[in-house]
């Protein structure tokens, strides 16, 4: 899969923006301060090609890249941001549930959470979602490069506790800085693309 090629479809504020053409769909999701957007340009080794903002909770709508003509990336908003509205927030929830209520939408999910801290409640609901459309899903634990070798192994078990997790579900130790865990991401993404996830 060539990563370079990689374009901006749409920003979908509603159930009709989404793309329906069956292409494999790769969604991310992920809190507002998780290092979405980092993780998505270290995977396609661009600095800037989803949007890195210096406020979280830029994201209001569905975001779809087409990579390589063959699969998408899709780009949730980010979840758990205090400083959004109420009535944005719920907004974004129905936007989001619509997303995954839709059958075959959706081939692989990449859930980002901080991998130095216990999940969060609106990542438990996250991970819930996730579980109930019985898609394959991976977590990635982002910020890696901050831990210290100690702390590894603690924090994953207790990413996998909190989440109520099976032993099936990968966790991803990763560093959107450094590059840790992307090779080991990309064989999910390629085989979710190939169709032989």
């Amino acid at each position: 899969m060539n990563l370079n090629n990689a374009e901006f479809i749409r920003s979908a504020a509603a159930a009709a923006d989404f793309p329906r053409d069956g292409l494999p769909q790769i969604i991310f999701a992920g809190k507002s301060n998780v290092g979405k957007s980092s993780v998505i340009n270290k995977v396609l080794n661009r600095k800037n090609f989803a949007r890195v903002g210096q406020s979280p909770g830029k994201t209001t709508h569905i975001n779809f890249f087409l990579i390589d003509r063959k699969v998408y990336f899709t780009d949730l908003p980010g979840y758990g941001y205090a400083k959004v509205s109420q009535a944005e927030r719920a907004r974004w929830g129905r936007l989001i549930e619509t997303y995954f209520n839709e059958p075959g939408m959706i081939s692989l999910g990449i859930m980002i959470v901080d991998h130095r801290h216990k999940p969060t409640k609106d990542d438990i609901v996250m991970a819930t979602w996730f579980k109930e459309t019985g898609m394959p899903f991976v977590i990635v634990a982002n910020k890696h490069d901050k831990l210290k070798k100690s702390e590894v192994e603690p924090n994953r078990e207790l990413i996998r506790h909190t989440l109520e997790l099976d032993d099936d579900t990968p966790i991803i130790s990763f560093s959107a800085e450094k590059g840790t865990g992307r090779d080991e991401l990309m064989r999910y993404i390629n085989a979710a693309a190939e169709g032989t996830l």
